[in-house]
This record gives C-alpha cells, structure tokens and sequence, in this order.
C-alpha cells in the first residue's frame, strides 16, 4: 500500500470502535419530498434516508444504524474525502490542458465512496466501474496508476489482486456480473470475506444488474450492490428511469434494499458495514442505494447546462459531503486550523505529484496492439501489422521528404 496515507491507515480499515446493524432494512418515512425549480423532484421519495450527519454538520442517530468513531478515524474520513476531491480536480484539469483524454469526476461523490471504501476489510473484494477513484484511494491504488488509461498508455496501471480492487469497468453495468460470480467462487471456497460491485443509477437499467440479481439472490450470494444515485445518467434524470426508489428493486429479486444520505459520510460507512457484515455470515446480497448528486459533468465531454439547471446544483452545493464533515469536526473541537492548513499542505503536494506523473508517462509501443491477441498468432493480425507499421513509416519518409526540401 504505497497510497499517501493509506499505509498510515491500513490497520485502521473497518476497525471502528462499534458498528451495528438491528436490521437488514432501512428505518421509518421521513418527510416528503420537495418540489425543486426544475419540475422535478429535490430529493425523490427520501423515505426511509438513513442519516447519520445532517447537511448542517449536526450529527443524529438512527434506529436502524450507528456508529462510533475516535477522533483520529474521522479526522482519516475527512483527509480521505480532501485529498479525494483534489486528485478529482488535478485530473479534470489535466484533460482540459489536453493531457488526458477523458475523465469521469467524482465531484460531489467523495463521501459515499469514501465512506464505502472504508468499511472494507482487506480481504474483501471490489469491482467498480471508472468513477470510483476515492474507493481506490481506500484500497491503497496510487492515484496516478488511475490515469493511465485515461491517457491512453495502459489499459489500467494496476494488479487487480495487489489491492483486490478489479480494473476498471467502461462497459456499464457488466462489473456486477463479474462481482456475483465472484462472490460464488467466494461462497464455494468456504471464505468469509465479501464482494461489494458499484454502479450507477443508470446502470440499474441495464439487463446485466438485473441478471447479477438474480443470481446473487437464488445463490445467496455474499455480495453488496453499492448503486451511486447521483440523479443523472448522463443527461437522464432518475425518474425517466424507474417509477419506484432504486433501493426498493432488491424486494422484487428476494433480498433488502437501504437507502441511505450519499452525502455522509458517517452514513455510508456504518450501512456499508452492516451489509458487507450481512453478506459474510451468510445471510445473501444487499443493495444500498447512496443518494448523491453529480455535482459536475457526467464525463469530460458532457456539457450538464444544457439538461440541467443551476439552481438544482446550487441547492446540492449546500448538502457538500466535505463541508458538513468539517463543520461538525469544528464543532466538536476535532479539528484546529493546524490540522486543516496541513491537509490543505498535502493536497497541494498530492496535486502536484499527479501533474508531474502524468506528464512524465512514456508513450506506449505503437505496435504492442498486436501482441497477445491469439496465442500462437494469426494471418490477418500479421497482414494489419505489417499494414500499420507501413503506415507509421510513411510519417517518417514524409519528414525526411520535408527536410531534403
């Protein structure tokens, strides 16, 4: 684990003091839902929102779920989701100067994958999808080996095993398939260690979620489906999508559903635990539905103006995950303005280490795209080499051509 700070952290992950689950399912209604300036739901049917952390910094109990941490954990859960947001930024920057091809931000997200990420136990497995850059930071992946591939000079930096955090995954919803037939594999070796797959709510949409469903709960699968509701698939809205709560599906395919406040941190991390806790002793699957807010675009090449308003943004804007942290942190005496100029310090430094690391990845092998596609190789892949190294030579023959002129 080589990760800033996660080293520093690696004894820490799922270790809080107590956690406790009463129940598989999420607690009594809350109140209705509000109508927002553009005609649809502020926050769709947030019934049964398990919170933790107001929006305001105040922290509240829940019948269902708790959690007791030390000053020192949740100082780590605010470090994580900073630095977090920070990387998120350096890279949105790095595609903008042109450095990156593309990027998927997080922004707004930071606490549903923070605090997911850090229920984890190490043996646990993870399957993501290519947004979940803070639960990689959890699992101790370099920031920077998240980059390649966005760059274009790998098809993901890491071992999958070295961190039991899996590739990421372009094709969508197709990781939760991976992930039930995994946590079968888990089942059949008598593990007690637990698989959890993440997702999008655009994603619940596709066939392939529907099928890891059924087959995690007809196998009573130990795996956790972690669903980032951030209200837009790409420039859906979720009501376009479902007439029901996302989190309610689970009841159609034979096992619980929770929906809980994306935005807390304390949240997640306390019914992410229960449920990978569930899953490991047997009792099957669980979906969690994080109810967040895609505060930028869906990818770099998505312009979210022309679907959606400012004003909707503006009101997620004052439910940010790292704020309420904050203010409860400083409301508690947890934190001082040293601890907080040290993180500032450190992102800043973070930021800087990206920027360099990418800038210096070399460029790959023009011609490595033909090893490996058939073991003993083909005529037709040897025909588009011999095809495509002629074509880079023309290039060449083009600028000597200039010189001699």
């Amino acid at each position: 684990m080589t990760v800033e700070g996660t080293a520093q952290r690696k004894n820490a992950r799922g270790s809080s003091k107590r956690t406790t689950a009463k129940k598989a399912t999420p607690a009594k209604k809350a109140s209705s839902a509000k109508t927002g300036t553009a005609g649809r739901p502020e926050q769709a049917e947030q019934d049964q929102l398990v919170q933790l952390l107001t929006p305001e910094g105040k922290r509240v109990e829940h019948p269902d779920y708790s959690i007791d941490l030390s000053p020192e954990e949740l100082r780590g859960l605010y470090r994580d989701m900073v630095l977090t947001r920070q990387f998120d930024a350096e890279a949105t920057t790095l595609q903008r100067q042109g450095e990156l091809g593309l990027w998927a931000s997080l922004l707004g997200q930071e606490a549903a994958q923070i605090g997911s990420g850090r229920a984890l136990r190490d043996d646990d497995y993870v399957f993501p999808t290519y947004r979940e850059h803070g639960v990689a930071w959890c699992r101790g992946v370099d920031p920077t080996n998240l980059l390649g591939m966005f760059r274009g000079v790998n098809h993901g930096g890491w071992d999958p095993n070295s961190n039991n955090f899996h590739l990421y995954t372009i094709v969508i919803g197709s990781q939760t398939l991976h992930a039930t037939g995994y946590a079968m594999g888990v089942q059949k070796d008598g593990a007690d260690s637990a698989v959890i797959a993440y997702f999008g709510d655009g994603a619940s949409s596709q066939g392939d979620v529907a099928e890891s469903f059924t087959f995690s709960a007809v196998y009573n699968a130990p795996v956790v489906f972690f669903c980032q509701n951030n209200q837009w698939a790409i420039s859906e809205p979720t009501e376009k999508q479902t007439r029901v709560p996302l989190y309610q599906r689970a009841r159609g395919f034979g096992f619980p559903g929770v929906r809980v406040d994306g935005n807390d941190v304390l949240a997640c991390l306390a019914v992410t635990k229960a449920a990978l806790e569930r899953a490991r002793t047997g009792q099957g699957p669980m979906l969690i539905e994080a109810f967040t807010y895609r505060m930028g675009a869906h990818t770099t090449s998505d312009d979210p103006t022309r679907y959606r308003a400012d004003e909707e943004r503006a009101a997620w804007e004052a439910k940010d995950p790292i704020q309420r942290l904050r203010v409860y942190l400083q409301s508690e005496g947890l934190v001082d303005e040293a601890f907080l100029a040290s993180i500032e310090e450190e992102s800043v430094a973070l930021g800087k280490r990206v920027r360099e690391a990418v800038r210096a990845m070399p460029d790959p092998d023009h011609m490595a795209i033909f090893e490996n596609v058939y073991a003993d190789g083909h005529a037709l892949v040897d025909e588009e080499r011999a095809q495509f190294a002629a074509y880079q030579a023309s290039f060449a023959d083009a600028d000597a051509s200039a010189e001699g002129n």
